[in-house]
């Protein structure tokens, strides 16, 4: 009877999974879990406490009813377990207008490498090539962002099936270098790796929030802050290209995979177009937070 109790209790907390975080106990050891959230919240950047997962959250999964402390967060799924992470450019008709870029008839698509991820709450790693210099200024900026994870490897998929494909969604930070995304970047057109790509330039987080919490994506709240200040608000309805769209595009002559990461764009307030533009420097503190989502927070450091 206790292990028919036991059974049914497992099955009901594993259909309850919402959040899923990956993280550092007291123990000393990384768990994945599922955050215990705080009454009335959906932010696991302040949970305490998760139940552990058994299993891989890409195929097939249990939330357990044993309950491990949150000493620090981590990326929600492993970065040696993430085969490629994309990104959408100019996906904001506020964000295109501010840096005086056409609005695109289709997603522009660029990558980051799996050493870009990052914790919700770990430092951003800017060095020495990406400082100040005798002849070049320092233009980091900052993207808030949705993000979405892949579940199934899919081919060629249509818009009105995408999201059944979506794993979950979390908040992001497309951390990134002006000067080298586009004055070092070549003529006529900017460039995007050295400008987007250095290791730690992708924190995203806090928690991994599964797909059947977000029935629409396109209805989510996003806001940046730095150092307190509000800079970037916006709503995910703003978005040019959908996460339907862009999931079915990216698969139309690509093979998305599970555990594939997508940064969807950012929306206007960025430095990037502004008369004056007040670069992010060594010590400030980049938050976004997105409703329902949680929240990340992230420090620049020179190193």
């Amino acid at each position: 009877m206790r292990r028919s109790f036991l059974a049914g209790l497992s099955l009901a907390l594993a259909v309850s999974a919402q959040r899923m975080v990956r993280f550092i106990s007291d123990d000393g050891k990384i768990y994945t879990g599922d955050a215990i959230l705080h009454e009335s919240s959906t932010d696991a950047r302040f949970s305490t406490r998760a139940r552990i997962i058994e299993g891989d959250l890409l195929t097939k999964f249990t939330v357990t009813n044993t309950v491990k402390n949150i000493v620090k967060l981590l990326s929600p799924l492993d970065p040696l377990a993430t085969r490629t992470v994309r990104c959408v450019g100019f996906n904001y008709a506020a964000h295109d207008m501010q840096t005086n870029i056409t609005i695109p008839q289709f997603p522009i698509l660029f990558f980051k490498p799996w050493t870009a991820l990052n914790g919700p709450t770990d430092f951003v790693p800017v060095t020495a090539g990406y400082q100040n210099q005798t002849n070049f200024t320092s233009s980091m900026d900052y993207e808030g962002e949705l993000v979405v994870v892949i579940k199934d490897k899919i081919f060629n998929i249509t818009a009105d099936e995408a999201l059944e494909h979506v794993l979950g969604y979390a908040a992001g930070y497309d951390v990134s270098h002006r000067g080298w995304q586009i004055d070092r970047g070549g003529e006529p057109q900017p460039q995007f790796s050295m400008g987007k790509d250095a290791d730690g330039w992708g924190p995203w987080g806090p928690a991994l929030t599964l797909a059947s919490e977000i029935p629409d994506p396109q209805t989510l709240h996003l806001q940046t802050f730095v150092n307190g200040t509000l800079k970037q608000n916006a709503t995910t309805a703003d978005m040019i290209f959908g996460v339907a769209d862009i999931v079915a595009f990216f698969s139309m002559g690509i093979t998305l995979l599970p555990g594939d990461i997508i940064f969807t764009g950012t929306p206007g307030g960025t430095q990037l177009g502004m008369a004056n533009p007040v670069w992010l420097t060594n010590g400030d503190i980049v938050t976004v937070n997105i409703s329902q989502l949680g929240t990340i927070e992230n420090q620049l450091r020179y190193v």
